[in-house]
C-alpha cells in the first residue's frame, strides 16, 4: 500500500487525495500519483466535484453529450444534472445531455457503435477525465470525436497538469497549481530511473498496483 494524503481543501467540499513517490503510467513517469476514487464514486463528492467544474463553463456553449473516460460516468451524469439545472443549451431534439463511456478497439482506439454514433454526429461533447497530465488519452478522445462527427465543447478534470489540449481549454477542480511541483517525465528521461529509485506503484485510471 502507498501512503496518501489530503491536499487541504481550496475550493468546494471534495479533497484531493494523493501520494508523492516514484510511480509509472502507460504514458510516462510521475512523480505523484492523484487518487480521483472518490470523486469518481461517492455521490457527495461527485456532485460538489461537478458544482465546481461546472461553474468553469460558459452558459453559450451548448453540451449534448459527456463522453466519460477513467470511469467517471457517476461524475458525469453529476454533471449533466449541474449543467441542466444551470440552463446550458443542447441542440438534442429531446432536451437533454447524453451521458457515455468509450468502448476500446484492440489497438486502444475509442470507438463508437452504431447505436451511440448518433449521441455523437452533430453534437457538441464535453471530454470527461479524472485527470489531464500529458494529454495523450485527451487527444485520442478529441480524435475520436471529429472522426465520428462529432464536436468538441471542452475538456473537464478533476486534475490537469497541462492548460489546453488541440485548442481546447482543460477545465478541472484542481491544477498544477495547486501541485506546483508535480512533474512527468518520458521513461529514457526520468531522474528517479536514471538515480536507482524503485518504482512505488503502477498507475492508471483505475488506481495503482504497489510494487
Amino acid at each position: 500500500m502507498i501512503e496518501l494524503v489530503k491536499l487541504p481543501v481550496r475550493r468546494g467540499k471534495a479533497p484531493l487525495r494523493l501520494a508523492k513517490g516514484h510511480f509509472v503510467t502507460s504514458h510516462s513517469h510521475i512523480n505523484y500519483y492523484i487518487d480521483i476514487t472518490y470523486q469518481k464514486t461517492r455521490l457527495s463528492e461527485a456532485r460538489d466535484s461537478a458544482y465546481q467544474l461546472v461553474s468553469h463553463f460558459i452558459n453559450d456553449t451548448p453540451v449534448d453529450t459527456i463522453l466519460c473516460l477513467d470511469g467517471t460516468a457517476v461524475l458525469g451524469t453529476c454533471i449533466a444534472e449541474e449543467l441542466t439545472k444551470s440552463g446550458f443549451c443542447t441542440i438534442n431534439a429531446h432536451q437533454t445531455i447524453y451521458v457515455i463511456q468509450p468502448e476500446f478497439s484492440a489497438e486502444s482506439q475509442i470507438i463508437f457503435r452504431d447505436n451511440i454514433r448518433p449521441m455523437i454526429r452533430g453534437k457538441h461533447v464535453l471530454v470527461l477525465m479524472a485527470s489531464v497530465t500529458t494529454g495523450v488519452t485527451a487527444k485520442s478522445a478529441i480524435g475520436a470525436i471529429e472522426y465520428y462527427g462529432g464536436h468538441v465543447a471542452g475538456i473537464a478534470a478533476i486534475y490537469r497538469a497541462v492548460d489546453e489540449i488541440d485548442g481546447h481549454p482543460v477545465r478541472s477542480v484542481y491544477s498544477i497549481a495547486d501541485l506546483p511541483d508535480y512533474e512527468s517525465y518520458e521513461y529514457h528521461e526520468c531522474p528517479y530511473c536514471k538515480a536507482g529509485v524503485k518504482v512505488d506503484a503502477l498507475v492508471n485510471s483505475y488506481g495503482y498496483s504497489a510494487l
